[in-house]
């Protein structure tokens, strides 16, 4: 019987190694990617039967990952390992498409839970979060009091580069768009958010997992 492909997505080398070891025994590898972009090209190529992947990476973040699957037209469930408690990121990322949502200090008892409740069709969602992110899942989608929703996808990849430090130049360089247009959508941001500064949309980035610190 072939056993279920896994695709990791983590920048940390040190917690990826203690993934390949702790799904070894009911996974086989299908690859080991370190950011958002390495994680879309890997899920096209490969076509595993499952990802699990963090939020916060270079690049491209976890649920901007997941959205440009969903667009592509690839349903591979993905079940995020975070270590995001927040109950807006949780539910930015099922709202997204994620099957599951598990926290990273609870990873050796509840990802292979999550993994098999993907695999069935099923959506997981670490215990310690699971009542509040079903209650605010109630009140109705998140576009509506998340401020981050306020940004197309595209400005939230440019938003992401432009936190890590990025020119106009080298963001349009990555997202095959031209510099005035970078600059364009900077400014569409800063109009969205109410934003006086660009130091004022990475402050943004940051706090609303966009980016890293």
């Amino acid at each position: 019987m072939n056993r279920p492909r896994v695709l990791l997505a983590e920048d940390h080398r040190i917690v990826a190694e203690g993934l390949k070891s702790l799904l070894a025994a009911d996974f086989d590898l299908a690859g080991v990617v370190e950011d958002g972009r390495a994680l879309v090209e890997a899920a096209r190529t490969l076509r595993p039967d499952v990802i699990v992947a963090d939020i916060s990476m270079p690049s491209l973040n976890g649920i901007e990952a997941l959205e440009t699957l969903r667009k592509d037209g690839l349903k591979i469930p993905v079940v995020f390992l975070t270590m995001h408690r927040d109950v807006a990121y949780a539910r930015r990322a099922l709202e997204a498409g994620a099957a599951g949502y598990v926290l990273k200090h609870s990873a050796t008892t509840e990802l292979l839970q999550g993994l098999r409740a993907a695999l069935e069709g099923g959506t997981f969602v670490s215990p310690a979060l699971a009542g509040k992110v079903f209650e605010a899942m109630k009140e109705g989608p998140a576009s509506a009091v998340d401020p981050v929703r306020r940004l197309t996808p595209r400005q939230r990849e440019i938003l992401q580069l432009l936190a890590e430090g990025l020119s106009a130049k080298e963001i349009a360089a990555k997202v095959d768009i031209s510099p005035r247009t970078v600059e364009f959508h900077k400014y569409q941001m800063m109009q969205a958010l109410d934003a006086d500064s660009s130091a004022e949309l990475i402050r943004f980035a940051i706090k609303h997992g966009i980016a890293e610190r």
